[in-house]
């Protein structure tokens, strides 16, 4: 089956997209599928929100509800584990260490880490080594976590002036990485949870609403998703893309209005 990236945009709230100058999330949401109204869960925190993405489960069930790690109250296997067990080659580039133990040990093929998501520049590092990691052995499941947003945000507040402007960054590497990509991919790119303020983590809109997208050769184009989507769907469609079949206790579903 085509390969997978997913890129994961820490801290990214929807209106910025319209509010900031992203000419390449912009585009994906022109040649792809895209909604700006999906769901985080609660409590809307980067380490729960990342171990419901990867898990399709919520954090009432899983049981970390903090950035603090702590062994899932009732363990289940998650993405990564379902597609090592069926042969595929996974890959992870982060920047932030607790998203190491979205995976148990033996199950990645190749891991890139950089104590780097609490520095301007700290996301460029990340997306240069997935660029040509990608590009040179074109894992069949990738996983980008781009961290800097989030912690500008918590530095000068959600949709302040140097928020924005880390977005635009970002964008601005993104734009270089696709710009490379091989054809073949598809990238589903979302954010974990929004934020107001300088923080995140209640249930108000601003913290709960992200944009989810998606764009590959059987995603459909300019195309806005009509059902409600959360956290707990990506694992399955991601899954669905590389012929996987979801764990039975998975809770999330496919998105399947997105293909041709």
């Amino acid at each position: 089956m085509p390969p997978v990236v997913f890129i994961m945009l820490d801290g990214v709230r929807p209106d910025t997209l319209t509010t900031a100058d992203c000419p390449t999330l912009n585009s994906i949401i022109k040649r792809g599928a895209s909604t700006m109204q999906a769901r985080s869960v609660m409590p809307s925190i980067t380490l729960p929100c990342h171990t419901s993405i990867f898990h399709s489960v919520p954090p009432t069930r899983h049981g970390i509800t903090s950035n603090t790690f702590i062994p899932m109250a009732r363990p289940l296997p998650g993405l990564v584990e379902v597609a090592h067990a069926a042969e595929k080659r996974v890959a992870f580039f982060y920047n932030w260490e607790q998203l190491r133990d979205l995976a148990r040990p033996g199950n990645i093929h190749y891991s890139y880490f950089r104590d780097s998501s609490y520095n301007l520049d700290g996301d460029d590092e990340t997306v240069s080594e997935a660029t040509r990691f990608i590009q040179r052995e074109q894992p069949d499941f990738a996983f980008i976590y781009v961290g800097t947003v989030d912690t500008t945000g918590h530095k000068y507040g959600w949709m302040s002036d140097p928020y924005l402007k880390q977005l635009e960054h970002v964008d601005s590497l993104l734009g270089g990485f696709f710009d490379v990509l091989p054809a073949d991919y598809t990238a589903i790119v979302h954010s974990d949870h929004g934020g107001h303020d300088r923080n995140h983590g209640t249930d108000s809109v601003e913290d709960m609403t992200i944009p989810w997208m998606a764009i590959g050769p059987n995603i459909k184009k300019g195309y806005t998703i009509r059902s409600q989507i959360s956290l707990l769907d990506t694992a399955p469609t991601i899954a669905k893309l590389l012929d996987l079949q979801p764990h039975r206790e998975w809770e999330g579903r496919a998105v399947d209005e997105i293909f041709v």
